[in-house]
């Protein structure tokens, strides 16, 4: 079973996602369609006075999201939403984001099975693109993909930052779903893992993708097969060949393990216990024990790790401009979250991260609201030590 798939010829496009000459045989009881083209990380380049140390500390961190974030996900509905292509026929052709009923239902699910874990993330539907920080298409044949962590936030309100190119109703649509959910929290590919040790017989590999239903040019294969993770991104040091974010491949493609130039490497179903461990270590649950009380102009003094976080909640006596800053020789990022009927609202946030200051926000915030302030920390100079206060 495949992890997630990848996109067709227009000239194959069809009502039920690929037809059975367009699926790729794994073996006699695994086959799928194409893979994931998972869309380039936006990886940022520093001065000179950002240590290799420090780099490698934002790397592993920056894509990741703050602990009691809710991300609000949003189905493309009207009309016009889509796109035209040209055709090789050389007409032009709308290809519309907005996916069915059943369709949506399945990422509903995938949704809902991330956050059973029992993770410091929430996921809301809503129904204006405008308050969604991910908007779901279901442009056929485009593959399935999305934007890795925060890099979504860069992202227009009218673009997609996931899609599903295909019926997600068959035996893998769920696992489709899974993956693509798990990009936006910020996982990479597991078979392109440094650790893994996986040493692919290129030729073939960059044959086989250049057949349907993936049709992919050698960038693409590069890009999403062969080319390894920078290792200053990679957490752990293990190869999870179960990952939800691992794909299926033929016998052949793989040299070393040489189990798998005879014989195909098919991922268990599902998320692995490891894919549960990691997004449980890197978004835990924050109790209410975790959460200090912020009084204006009274610092709260905090020892993190890389990739440890600051909970506070703060209710203003009076409704005026406060400022909200982070101090110390560290790289952090800061959010305020509002706590409404609704449940928490992005506010603002502030990421100093790889940069000579500390992250600030500057906000009107009313008497008797409670605000919850965030700060994860991705690097010290020192040991651990920063301040975040409200004044």
């Amino acid at each position: 079973m495949a992890k997630a798939k990848s996109k067709a010829s227009d000239k194959t496009k069809s009502r039920g996602g690929y037809p059975p000459e367009r699926r790729m045989v794994i073996d006699e009881k695994h086959t799928i369609g194409g893979y994931c083209s998972a869309r380039p990380e936006q990886r940022r380049t520093f001065g000179a006075n950002v240590s290799p140390g420090r780099e490698r500390a934002i790397f592993v961190h920056e894509k990741k999201w703050v602990s009691g974030t809710r991300l609000n996900y949003y189905f493309f509905d009207r009309r016009d939403d889509g796109e035209w292509l040209l055709m090789n026929n050389g007409r032009q052709r709308f290809f519309s984001w907005v996916g069915g009923e059943s369709q949506k239902r399945v990422v509903r699910k995938a949704f809902k099975v991330w956050k059973e874990i029992g993770i410091g993330l929430d996921f809301a539907e809503v129904d204006n693109r405008e308050d969604a920080e991910l908007r779901i298409g279901f442009m056929r044949d485009d593959g399935a993909w999305s934007y890795i962590g925060r890099d979504i936030l860069n992202q227009g309100k009218n673009q997609r930052t996931m899609n599903f190119g295909w019926n997600l109703t068959g035996a893998d649509g769920l696992d489709t779903a899974l993956h693509e959910i798990g990009h936006t929290l910020g996982m990479p590919h597991e078979h392109q893992n440094p650790n893994a040790g996986i040493v692919w017989d290129e030729d073939e590999v960059y044959r086989r993708l250049a057949e349907p239903p993936n049709e992919w040019s050698r960038e693409d294969t590069f890009h999403n097969i062969i080319r390894k993770i920078v290792p200053d991104t990679v957490v752990g040091s293990d190869w999870d060949r179960d990952s939800i974010m691992h794909y299926s491949f033929r016998a052949g493609m793989i040299l070393v393990p040489e189990e798998f130039r005879t014989g195909p490497l098919i991922p268990a179903p599902g998320l692995s216990a490891r894919d549960t461990a990691w997004v449980s270590q890197t978004y835990p649950e924050i109790s209410d024990e975790d959460i200090a009380e912020m009084k204006v102009f009274k610092s709260h003094c905090v020892t993190l790790g890389p990739g440890e976080q600051f909970n506070s909640s703060f209710t203003p006596v009076e409704t005026r401009r406060y400022s909200i800053a982070t101090f110390g020789p560290t790289d952090m990022v800061l959010t305020l979250f509002e706590k409404t009927s609704d449940g928490e609202q992005f506010i603002g946030g502030d990421d100093d991260s790889g940069e000579e200051r500390n992250a600030k926000l500057v906000l009107r915030l009313v008497k008797g609201r409670t605000y919850l302030i965030r700060a994860r920390q991705f690097y010290s100079w020192d040991r651990g030590e920063a301040a975040v206060m409200a004044y």
